[in-house]
């Protein structure tokens, strides 16, 4: 594991979705921050990216484990891209028609 990334921010760029779920658990935090990056527009990033390099389909694994464990939606991270930004950034569409539900169910929610 790299020294350089939080336990959480490591399993977030390794997409490892069970990992993140079990440190999640454990009490982590789903808004967490370090450096530029909040977990969840991390997990975006990661999935866009990593996609993009290996050419192959975008996934939703780590964006959705994160929405299950309460990340918000819409929390901007520290350079100001929130997690909607960031996958209009990646043309993630899987990841935009998630955020879009999660933020339509805390809508619905707060009435």
């Amino acid at each position: 594991m790299s020294d350089y990334w939080t336990p959480a921010h490591q399993a977030v760029e390794r997409e490892d979705a069970e990992a993140l779920a079990r440190l999640l658990a454990a009490c982590g935090n789903p808004d967490e921050v370090f450096g530029e990056m909040t977990l969840l527009t991390h997990a975006i990033d990661a999935e866009g990216d990593g996609a993009l390099q290996a050419g192959k389909p975008l996934t939703v694994h780590t964006t959705a484990v994160l929405l299950a464990f309460g990340a918000d939606p819409c929390l901007a991270d520290p350079a100001g891209r929130t997690s909607m930004a960031m996958a209009a950034h990646y043309g993630h569409t899987p990841a935009l028609q998630l955020l879009q539900a999660h933020i339509n169910r805390q809508d619905a929610d707060s009435r």
